[in-house]
């Protein structure tokens, strides 16, 4: 299936150009890459600028889920600058071959918590996740249960790919009770959590997530502190004649 969307090219940056009105540095950074392979969706390229733009030129800490060929940690390290601390991790221990060209890299399976949990403290803690692993419904459960809570505050945590929650190869499914889209209706009714008195309905997230954005494929969760919200009415009224 996932070859009816190949690009026929041969000009990717017109195409994302044309399409989405995305020009920055992050178009050209994949659109011309060489060497190592990357592979994103095209849509992908102005979303990521969108919500990791504020991070370039600092030190801080990126995980990606998911090394594959090792040209996307080649790709976000020429994208984020020398100072980000970036980290890579892969099931497959042929990526370890990537360990020290441009991040990190260590083997284990996402799904691991001992394995994450001693990722993140090698570390020193995370500020952002992007799960580009196995695609797999259990996977990234498994992987948000374990590295939310680790997650910084403020912290971001993207999920792409989401395509395979509607592939029954990938334990999903429209009607599938594992689609991940499913797990997003507790984690909305905690953001809604001053309307009800109900306990937190997802464990992992806990009431941590301030906003929630979900785009063709991609799902990004803020996490921040929630406080009750607070309105006024400000003014002077017009005096009635």
């Amino acid at each position: 299936m996932i070859r009816d969307f190949e690009f026929p090219g041969p000009d990717i940056a017109e195409d994302i150009r044309s399409k989405y009105g995305f020009d920055g540095d992050l178009l050209d950074l994949f659109a011309n890459n060489e060497g190592t392979v990357v592979h994103k969706w095209h849509h992908y390229i102005p979303i990521y600028d969108r919500y990791f733009s504020q991070f370039r030129g600092s030190d801080f800490r990126f995980l990606e889920i998911g090394v594959a060929k090792g040209g996307s940690l080649k790709m976000w390290r020429s994208y984020f600058g020398p100072d980000a601390n970036i980290t890579g991790i892969d099931i497959d221990p042929a990526c370890a071959a990537f360990d020290g060209q441009a991040a990190r890299v260590r083997i284990g399976s996402q799904d691991d918590p001992d394995f994450l949990r001693e990722v993140i403290e090698e570390m020193g803690g995370v500020d952002v996740v992007l799960d580009d692993g196995s695609h797999r419904m259990e996977h990234i459960r498994a992987s948000l249960d374990a590295l939310f809570p680790l997650l910084s505050a403020p912290g971001l945590y993207m999920i792409e790919d989401l395509h395979t929650a509607y592939w029954a190869g990938y334990g999903g499914g429209l009607d599938a009770e594992a689609n991940f889209f499913n797990r997003l209706r507790p984690i909305i009714d905690d953001l809604h959590a001053w309307t009800h008195d109900s306990a937190a309905q997802d464990g992992a997230t806990a009431g941590w997530v301030s906003g929630i954005h979900i785009h063709d494929s991609i799902v990004v969760l803020e996490k921040n502190e929630n406080f009750q919200p607070a309105h006024s009415i400000v003014g002077t009224a017009a005096p009635v004649e």
